[in-house]
């Protein structure tokens, strides 16, 4: 797999906002052990369980299973809670809706592929994307038709690992920026060998997201 890690400064367009923390967690689907699925399929509201017999590709239902399962544990690490004991509720078209506890962190959930992502935070409300970085993509076609000529030309211009990297740059912060729906304080791109990870806040991010991966094994919920 090619490698298409890049770096990108965080900006706070609002200084004088207060700062805030967010932590990303990623998991590969391909290193989580199956056995662990029907746990993690308990811990589904009626609302997400439904949704989740719905599904008839096993990638999909996977990503769905792994990235509400991971966004427990991630709330269930923050607020000192088991898993089990969050609930979330199915909204058609928008992020799921966080029941229980009534007032817990903010969250995005996002996933390419086998990777599945979940950020979180107790300050800031989040828009997380992800992207595979894949080189074998048309991306000079791809940024033609979502981001016009001007931005493809300008792609164009580079080296092929540089154009692959800053074409998958921006279509992740383009991602990202609309599941927060707000306008962004902060934007910040992850380093990663095999995808490409964008994070916007409503508020300023004190410091870089912290990213923790995960195979979700029997350790991170006993």
């Amino acid at each position: 797999m090619a490698d298409c890690a890049f770096s990108y400064p965080m900006t706070a367009m609002l200084p004088a906002l207060p700062h805030a923390d967010a932590t990303i967690w990623l998991t590969d689907a391909r290193n989580v052990d199956a056995a662990h699925f029907p746990r993690f399929a308990s811990w589904l509201s009626g609302s997400e369980a439904a949704r989740y017999g719905r599904f008839r590709r096993p990638l999909r239902q996977r990503q769905f299973l792994l990235g509400r399962a991971m966004l427990r544990l991630a709330m269930g690490q923050m607020l000192g809670l088991p898993p089990a004991g969050i609930t979330l509720e199915e909204r058609p078209g928008q992020a799921p809706l966080l029941l229980v506890p009534p007032a817990g962190p903010y969250f995005s959930i996002a996933h390419s592929g086998s990777w599945i992502a979940c950020a979180v935070s107790s300050e800031a409300a989040l828009g997380l994307d992800i992207e595979v970085c894949d080189p074998h993509r048309d991306v000079l076609a791809l940024a033609r038709q979502a981001f016009g000529a001007a931005v493809s030309d300008e792609l164009a211009a580079m080296p092929q690992l540089a154009r692959t990297a800053a074409f998958y740059q921006r279509w992740s912060a383009s991602e990202a920026a609309y599941k927060l729906g707000q306008d962004a304080a902060s934007s910040v791109t992850l380093v990663h060998p095999a995808l490409s990870i964008v994070l916007c806040s409503a508020t300023p991010l004190a410091q870089p997201p912290m990213l923790r991966t995960t195979t979700l094994a029997s350790g991170d919920f006993l």
